[in-house]
């Protein structure tokens, strides 16, 4: 079995987890939305199971099957893009927090449109964290090189063709090299959604791409997730100063 199935598919049994006996699991949440036509409707899922496994072969977390379908309703202008409600995110990822009970859980989001997973995170009450965020995935563009950033890459671009020509390079399509579209501002994206702004659904420069700036972009994200653990760690501790300080 493949590196790609097995960062997809978790295949470790009850005994191996009950040795490993992790006090963090990771859940990837992608999406099931048009990415052009050089990427698959999956890219947001694999790329967040494949920053998930390479958080896991640095540290000792516990990584969890993918929830494959997002918040895309921005995208629902192209075949095959499939979303739930944003109530419904929610719903599923706090009933994963739940039934973990005293594992915590970080949410390794693939996908930009699920923006209630940061309010979930919000109201865990430190048991749950949000990786990676806005700014990490700005900093490892700069550590791997990348000539684009999150605002003028957003979507099909630089970034996601990347870390697929790396992790699973048979998943990019032909052409990807000629299909850059950079939009103009999308102000009114959360009203109108994508498909004012490009008719082939990319937003970004995925002619930028290389497989090293994949690699290298995993290897930036998987350096800072350190923090985030134990700001995880901190916030459970009543006589931490972190759960203390200021907003």
């Amino acid at each position: 079995m493949d590196d790609l199935t097995r960062s997809l598919l978790p295949l470790t049994t009850s005994e191996q987890e009950g040795k490993r006996a992790a006090r963090v699991a990771l859940l990837p949440v992608g999406s099931l939305e048009q990415h052009g036509p050089h990427l698959p409707l999956v890219t947001d899922t694999v790329v967040a199971c494949v920053l998930a496994r390479a958080l896991a072969d640095a540290h000792r977390v516990r990584v969890l099957p993918p929830v494959t379908i997002g918040c895309s309703h921005e995208h629902a202008a192209w075949p095959g893009t499939v979303s739930i409600s944003a109530p419904t995110l929610h719903a599923v990822v706090t009933d994963v927090a739940a039934s973990l009970g005293d594992t915590r859980l970080v949410l390794v989001n693939g996908h930009g449109g699920n923006h209630v997973l940061a309010n979930t995170v919000q109201e865990s009450g430190g048991r749950m964290a949000l990786f990676p965020g806005l700014h990490d995935w700005a900093a490892a563009r700069t550590a791997a090189g990348m000539a684009t950033g999150n605002d003028d890459d957003m979507h099909a671009g630089e970034l996601e063709t990347s870390v697929l020509l790396h992790a699973a390079p048979d998943l990019v399509r032909e052409g990807y090299e000629r299909a850059d579209h950079v939009t103009p501002p999308r102000e009114h994206m959360l009203t109108v959604g994508l498909a004012p702004y490009t008719a082939s659904g990319v937003a970004g420069r995925p002619s930028l791409a290389t497989a090293a700036k994949g690699r290298d972009l995993l290897s930036a994200l998987s350096g800072v997730f350190g923090g985030y653990l134990r700001a995880l760690d901190g916030a459970l501790r009543p006589d931490s100063g972190a759960a203390r300080g200021p907003a």
